[in-house]
């Protein structure tokens, strides 16, 4: 046998799964870089070639924010992020504020009311303890105003240069007391696309902060705990004997709007009409990032929510949110289609028509 016959029979050997039976996606790249936690098409190669092909379940495999679970007859929602923002302190928040809204918002758009949380902590030595405790103050504020507590933990310590400062790990799990069917899966052609709010406002904010930008106005993050909007947006759904209406609900976090729609296109299989017009980006951001050359559809959130809803009741949820302070500038930005499948496209201010795609890499690192 040639040496490269046995190095073919190596690598094919090496791609298959459990007792040789089920081959695995070949992973490409040779080294992990900043691009594949972008949120973007080398995140969702990451996730799909590596992680998804290895622990497939039917669970896993909705790829929603959060992990829908019945256990004893309850319907539980579970879900778990990673925080390595840099700078850990910022305009409108900190690392620990990101943290315990982060993970209230994954379980509040599949449905549930948080309850508890967990969270550990990765310290880099060097941090200055007063930097913690000024986390761990905004955590425990951020955790009672969302009505969550803090059940258990865990702490590491690594050597100096090994880490940055802090990184923090948050699992929460919440209780759906409702026969909410919330997935990226359940968009349908002539649903109405809602939107919360402003765009771009926590990326543009930790960019500024990392690069020593100044703008004439002041920038902010979002960040804000979402459950008691989205409590609002079903109760008025349910009021109107439709609650299956509200079909689906995401955060854009990382790579923004852009991303949750073409996740949620592909999903669906359905397609998505967005217009420009009616975007509602602040003057501060949008003129950032055409000093930058970003995009704010691709730039993320923190404080916002993306919800696909039955024409139906379009009206009376907007409405809904637009009486909440954390929903004031919600709009509906667009619609569901059927063709073309699995695309999001965008009918811009000049009368044309541009395809909304998926990033490949990183716009913005580290900004979550």
């Amino acid at each position: 046998m040639s040496t490269g016959k046995l190095e073919d029979r190596e690598q094919t050997s090496a791609a298959l799964g459990p007792f040789g039976a089920c081959p695995l996606p070949i992973f490409d790249h040779p080294q992990i870089v900043l691009g594949h936690g972008s949120g973007g098409k080398l995140s969702a190669e990451l996730i799909e070639k590596v992680f998804v092909s290895r622990f497939r379940n039917p669970t896993l495999e909705k790829m929603d924010d959060q992990a829908v679970l019945e256990i004893a007859g309850s319907r539980l929602a579970f879900t778990t992020d990673s925080f390595v923002v840099t700078p850990i302190f910022f305009p409108g928040g900190d690392i620990g504020t990101l943290a315990i809204n982060g993970t209230v918002n994954d379980l509040a758009v599949g449905g549930a009311k948080p309850l508890y949380l967990a969270a550990a902590f990765i310290l880099e030595e060097g941090l200055a303890a007063a930097d913690l405790a000024r986390i761990a103050d905004s955590m425990a504020f951020a955790a009672q105003n969302a009505g969550v507590q803090l059940v258990t933990g865990d702490t590491k310590v690594v050597n100096r240069g090994k880490g940055d400062k802090i990184f923090i790990t948050t699992t929460g799990i919440g209780l759906i007391d409702r026969a909410t069917q919330l997935s990226a899966d359940r968009a349908r052609p002539g649903d109405k696309i809602l939107l919360s709010g402003t765009i771009g406002d926590h990326g543009i904010t930790i960019l500024s902060q990392r690069e020593n930008l100044e703008f004439e106005s002041a920038l902010a993050s979002d960040c804000a705990a979402l459950h008691d909007l989205i409590r609002a947006m079903l109760d008025e759904a349910e009021a109107a004997g439709n609650l299956q209406g509200v079909r689906v609900m995401r955060d854009p976090t990382r790579g923004g709007v852009a991303t949750v729609l073409n996740e949620i296109a592909v999903r669906s299989n359905a397609g998505m009409v967005l217009r420009e017009s009616v975007l509602p980006v602040r003057d501060a951001v949008r003129g950032a990032c055409e000093m930058l050359g970003l995009d704010p559809l691709y730039v993320a959130n923190e404080g916002k929510l993306v919800a696909i809803v039955a024409p139906q009741i379009a009206d009376r949820v907007l409405a809904a949110m637009q009486r909440h302070p954390l929903g004031a500038d919600s709009c509906i930005i667009g619609e569901v289609v059927e063709q073309p499948r699995g695309m999001v496209l965008m009918k811009t201010s000049v009368g044309g028509t541009r395809v909304v795609d998926v990033l490949f890499g990183e716009q913005l690192p580290r900004i979550c």
